[in-house]
C-alpha cells in the first residue's frame, strides 16, 4: 500500500499547492495563478488534500465570500516520517519537523527583521512577537503593528503568562511608526489588513496568516481564553516552522558568501 503522503502528495500539482501554501495562506483564485492550472483542477486537488488532513480552510474575516487555505506542515512532518518507516526501519526519522524548536543559539549572523501586522495589535501579533522573541532571542528582531491599533487585550497577557512570557510592558503600534524601516519578513495575520498593509523597502519577504481574532466579539464565545489559548497554540506552530526557513535561509547565505 502506498504511504499516506506519497499518495497524497505525489501529484505534481498538489506538491506545487503544497509548496505554494508552505509560504502563505491562499485563497483559489492566488492558487490558480500560482500553478497555472483551472480554478476546477485546483478545487479538485485542494478536497484532496483537504480530505486527507494536509490542507484546511476557513472564511475570510474581511470578505465572507473569499476563503483562505493553509497547509499543516506538523502533519506533513508526521508522514513524512512514516514514509520513510514504510520503507525501511532503517529509514524512521526521529528528527521529524517540530513546531516548537528554537533558533540555534551558537550561529551567530546578522539578527533578521520581522514585523507582525494585524488590525488591533492587541492580541495575534501581540502574541506572534512574543512568542518568536522568546524563542529567537537577540538573533531576531521582531516588531508588531496594527492599522487600528487598540489596547492589548487581557486574555493576550494570560495566554502568554502560561507559557512564561510576560508582555505587560508591552504597547499598541501603528504600522505607520515603521514606514520606510526594512523587513525581512512582514507577515500579516489578518484577512483585512492583508488588503491595505503598505509596503517596505528592500526585497523582504511577505506572508500572510489567516488568522481568526478571539476578541472580535467580546462577551461570546470566541473572547474567552480557551479561544486565546487555541490562537497562540496556533501561531507557536507556525513560528516554529518560521524558525526552522529562517536558519535554513540564514545558512545558505552563509554557504554562498562566507
Amino acid at each position: 500500500m502506498v504511504p499516506a503522503f506519497l499518495d497524497l502528495a505525489g501529484h505534481p500539482v498538489r506538491w506545487q499547492m503544497l509548496v505554494e501554501l508552505a509560504g502563505s495562506d491562499r485563497q483559489v483564485g492566488e492558487l490558480t495563478d500560482l500553478v497555472g492550472q483551472p480554478q476546477g483542477l485546483v478545487s479538485y486537488h485542494l478536497a484532496r488534500l483537504r480530505d486527507g488532513g494536509l490542507v484546511s480552510a476557513r472564511k475570510s474575516s474581511f470578505d465572507g465570500r473569499a476563503t483562505y487555505y493553509r497547509v499543516h506542515l506538523d502533519r506533513c512532518g508526521e508522514l513524512l516520517a512514516a514514509t520513510g518507516a514504510a520503507l525501511h526501519p532503517g529509514l524512521h526519522s526521529n528528527d521529524a519537523p517540530t513546531p516548537k524548536r528554537r533558533l540555534a543559539k551558537e550561529r551567530r549572523h546578522a539578527r533578521v527583521k520581522v514585523l507582525f501586522v494585524c488590525t488591533g495589535n492587541g492580541t495575534r501579533s501581540q502574541i506572534a512577537e512574543a512568542l518568536l522573541r522568546d524563542k529567537a532571542g537577540e538573533l531576531v528582531e521582531v516588531v508588531s503593528a496594527g492599522s487600528h491599533p487598540k489596547p492589548i487585550h487581557p486574555n493576550a497577557l494570560k495566554v502568554l503568562a502560561e507559557k512564561g512570557i510576560d508582555i505587560s510592558e508591552a504597547q499598541s503600534k501603528p504600522i505607520a511608526q515603521f514606514s520606510g524601516r526594512h523587513f525581512d519578513y512582514v507577515i500579516t495575520l489578518c484577512d483585512k489588513v492583508r488588503e491595505i498593509c503598505p509596503k517596505f523597502p528592500g526585497r523582504g519577504q511577505t506572508m500572510h496568516w489567516s488568522i481568526e481574532d478571539p476578541s472580535a466579539a467580546p462577551g461570546t464565545a470566541r473572547a474567552t481564553a480557551p479561544a486565546f489559548r487555541a490562537v497562540a497554540d496556533d501561531l507557536e506552530s507556525r513560528i516554529g516552522f518560521l524558525i526552522s526557513q529562517i536558519d535554513h535561509q540564514t545558512n545558505q547565505e552563509h554557504a554562498r558568501y562566507g
